[in-house]
């Protein structure tokens, strides 16, 4: 499993009812770019949303990861940028 299944396998299973999808900004699979979708995120401020995200993946990002770019949203809003 690559580290960013891992990061994946790890946010769905701690983010409740969440769709998560990670890419590689830059090819060297240390600069990584997460989407969460979760209505766990319902009215809570987007700097509240990316504390739940960077809570679960504090330790296992330590050494492997040099940046990260999250992105958080409902359902809701997912469904509606997507149409």
């Amino acid at each position: 499993m690559t580290p960013m299944e891992e990061i994946k396998t790890l946010l769905e299973s701690k983010i409740e009812d969440s769709m998560v999808m990670v890419g590689d900004m830059t090819g060297t699979m240390d600069h990584l770019e997460i989407l969460v979708v979760s209505d766990t995120f319902k009215g809570k401020m987007l700097i509240d949303q990316h504390q739940i995200v960077m809570d679960v993946l504090k330790v296992p990002l330590a050494d492997q990861v040099h940046a990260v770019q999250i992105k958080t949203m409902t359902k809701e809003k997912y469904n509606s940028i997507k149409e």
